[in-house]
């Protein structure tokens, strides 16, 4: 932990920035003035998006979109449960999801054809835009890469390895859903847990009486950054970038969970669900996969959104469920994960509601592709990119309803189809003020494009 404390006269602005470099690496003072600030004017709403990608592809039918009129070798597994939607049901492993359905919106005619895992990891989490760079990038070239207020990462990860060192031999590959495409490597997201010694370390301590001194070298920061906004750097090591902006910002304590009342973090906690709800793993190979941290993962989602970050993933891998040998059949694949994600969905659900941030978080839950509608003879569902699982919640949008429907056989949309194109363009209304972007300068062009071109899903705004 990173303390200042000067016992004879004010500590000078160069010290407080000289250890404050010292305490997180390497970081020079011209790397430092390179970071870009956040843009300016009316052009970023008091909004953030938590995207949860459910990594391997979730199956439409054992969550929103359970098809029980269709042959038993298609319907849910799980069967269904009615919802707080008259007429809607959920595949029968999400009841507390089913009782808040009346503030979800789920999309049943999701659909990008897209069926190999790292094209359409790839393919969703750029909303299909041509830069190839993740939303969460293109909002960050828009607004900064950090909050200005409070110095945090615009553009965050969390996954089970952010958690901590128990975590730390959890599935962790994220290229696919963290890529930058053409933007500058910059922009890709700030993630925890490629250094958990630095939150600590984040923890600046300064007397009262500092305050103003500390406030005052942020601000000549701030200058200088925004004066080098167009000086064309390509940053090398955005880790350490964001790393000292966090370290700045003072908000270290968005990752302590210690903090939170311990009630609500019972709420959240997936450590220890009923065995009797299936939460087992069948083979060593899945361990890795267990989703005993995502509760804490929606826990800190939520904290790094009040602290001022404005987009992040949450990871929750294990949803490739082809059966057989080491992988999940659909039955044990769903009963191992699905009763996590219920109970952290919904404690996330409840707890950003009763704390008055409804409007101003939006979740997204969607995976890489679907599954095929016919369970295979190993017992899973393979690759499906004709049709997807896609949710939303909050973020001021229209709630209570479900947009779109599959055909008989759960296989593609028997509706006009959402494009991922479609959700990206949701996406950037909640966060940007669309007709301000169109009067920035010093942002790509192509950038621009795609962030302005697209209309959000029909009947969500």
């Amino acid at each position: 932990m990173l303390s200042i404390f000067a016992s004879q006269g004010l500590a000078s602005r160069r010290e407080i920035l000289r250890i404050g470099i010292a305490a997180i690496g390497s970081l020079t003072l011209p790397t430092l003035l390179a970071l870009k600030a956040r843009a300016s004017g009316n052009v970023v709403k008091d909004r953030s998006v938590v995207v949860l990608n459910l990594q391997g592809g979730p199956s439409q039918f054992e969550t929103f979109d359970p098809n029980m009129q269709a042959p038993a070798e298609i319907r849910s597994v799980t069967g269904e449960i009615s919802t707080t939607i008259p007429g809607v049901t959920f595949g029968g492993s999400l009841p507390r999801l089913a009782q808040l359905a009346d503030r979800m919106a789920v999309i049943r005619s999701y659909r990008h054809g897209i069926s190999q895992h790292d094209p359409a990891a790839m393919h969703v989490m750029a909303g299909g835009n041509p830069t190839g760079a993740m939303m969460g990038t293109l909002y960050s070239r828009v607004a900064g890469l950090t909050n200005t207020a409070t110095g945090i990462p615009h553009n965050m990860l969390v996954t089970a390895r952010a958690m901590g060192p128990e975590f730390r031999e959890f599935y962790g590959y994220t290229d696919a859903i963290t890529q930058t495409g053409s933007v500058s490597a910059a922009y890709r997201p700030f993630d925890p847990s490629a250094g958990n010694h630095l939150i600590e370390n984040m923890k600046l301590s300064i007397e009262l009486d500092r305050w103003d001194a500390r406030r005052g070298l942020l601000r000549q920061l701030d200058s200088i950054r925004r004066r080098l906004d167009h000086a064309g750097f390509e940053a090398a090591d955005q880790f350490q970038h964001n790393a000292f902006d966090v370290l700045a910002g003072g908000v270290a304590d968005a990752f302590d969970l210690s903090q939170e009342d311990p009630r609500t973090v019972a709420r959240y906690s997936t450590r220890r669900l009923d065995p009797a709800e299936g939460v087992e793993q069948r083979t060593e190979y899945a361990q890795q996969f267990s989703p005993v941290a995502l509760g804490q993962q929606m826990l800190l989602a939520r904290r790094l959104c009040e602290a001022g970050c404005r987009f992040v993933t949450v990871t929750c891998p294990g949803w490739d469920m082809h059966g057989g040998g080491k992988e999940f059949t659909m039955v044990d694949g769903v009963n191992s994960l699905t009763p996590a994600l219920d109970k952290a969905v919904s404690a996330f659900i409840k707890d950003v509601e009763t704390r008055g941030l409804s409007e101003r978080i939006l979740l997204v839950i969607t995976g890489e592709f679907g599954r095929t509608p016919k369970i295979n003879e190993k017992g899973g569902r393979d690759h499906w990119g004709n049709l997807c699982t896609l949710a939303f919640v909050g973020g001021g949008l229209k709630m209570g309803q479900v947009i779109g429907r599959s055909d008989r056989t759960g296989s593609q949309p028997a509706s006009d189809p959402i494009s991922s194109q479609d959700v990206l363009a949701t996406i950037m209304h909640s966060l940007l003020d669309i007709g301000q972007v169109r009067l920035m300068t010093g942002i790509p062009a192509d950038v621009e494009r795609v962030i302005t071109a697209g209309q959000p899903i029909r009947g969500l705004v």
